[in-house]
């Protein structure tokens, strides 16, 4: 199979889609990005298995804040027929729920895909921070979501 322009498109779409969802709290549109038989790893908590524990687990996790703004930044793509590899780079400024303090995160994502009947979908993504403020930001400001 060749891989053509489409396929890279559609993977960074699949990254778009992922960080629009957190940053809405968008359970169906994020759970949408994942295969069945997938995997996520986050620091201090290994590798979560099958969709149904990995969108508990995020749904759980995102309780846990009034504001979380993810935003994607360069990545990179190898595609092989209908598999694939990458990475990006990516920060997250959050305010835990209840409280007027922020942290902040830069971090990378290094992501397989598979293409699942004709769409392309996370089999892994394995989040390394590569800063982490510390809960010293201050996010005392107005909280305005996106709908």
């Amino acid at each position: 199979m060749t891989n053509t322009v489409a396929d890279e498109l559609e993977i960074r779409q699949l990254v778009a889609l992922y960080a629009d969802a957190v940053n809405r709290v968008d359970k169906d549109q994020w759970a949408g990005t994942w295969a069945e038989d997938s995997a996520w790893s986050l620091p201090g908590l290994g590798d979560v298995s099958g969709k149904e524990n990995i969108v508990n687990l995020w749904e759980q996790a995102m309780a846990g804040f009034d504001f979380v703004a993810q935003l994607v930044y360069q990545g990179t793509l190898f595609i092989d027929g209908d598999t694939g590899t990458g990475r990006w780079y990516l920060s997250e400024h959050l305010r835990p729920a209840g409280t007027s303090e922020g942290m902040f995160n830069i971090g990378s994502y290094a992501d397989e895909y598979q293409r699942c009947d004709g769409k392309w979908l996370f089999t892994r993504r394995n989040y390394s921070v590569l800063y982490n403020d510390e809960g010293k930001g201050d996010m005392s400001g107005t909280v305005t979501p996106l709908s």
